[in-house]
């Protein structure tokens, strides 16, 4: 887990990427998908850094799929650092972000709500 990358401006978990070794996430100038990102774009247009501190709940882009959108919510409810430190325990158990051909375990859920407490149980671990 690369915590420096943290979490993309959409909700994506850059900091699980299987492809961060070669990416300096969506907030660089050299994000291959920098034109067309309506996440970024927007955010940069609301001068904000990131899509969770918008006061709007909104679905726009990959905020439409449950996982960004879960990530989204949990950190404009518990915080960045609260978000990072059970992802990271959850890697550390095996989870999966996902990787290329391989959906990962946080795909899984149909429910956001359902997805959060999935991530609040690894504080179980943490303390």
């Amino acid at each position: 887990m690369n915590r420096d990358l943290g979490i993309g401006r959409c909700g994506l978990a850059c900091c699980l990427c299987s492809e961060n070794d070669h990416c300096s996430g969506c907030s660089s100038d050299d994000c291959p998908d920098k034109d067309c990102c309506g996440n970024r774009s927007c955010s940069i247009e609301k001068g904000i850094s990131h899509c969770y501190y918008c006061e709007e709940d909104c679905r726009k882009g990959l905020l439409q799929k449950i996982k960004p959108y879960g990530f989204t919510l949990f950190v404009k409810r518990y915080g960045m650092r609260r978000l990072l430190d059970c992802l990271e325990v959850h890697e550390k158990r095996g989870v999966c972000y996902h990787r290329e051909g391989i959906t990962g375990d946080y795909d899984a859920f149909q429910n956001v709500e359902e997805l959060i407490s999935f991530i609040l149980s690894a504080e179980k671990e943490l303390f």
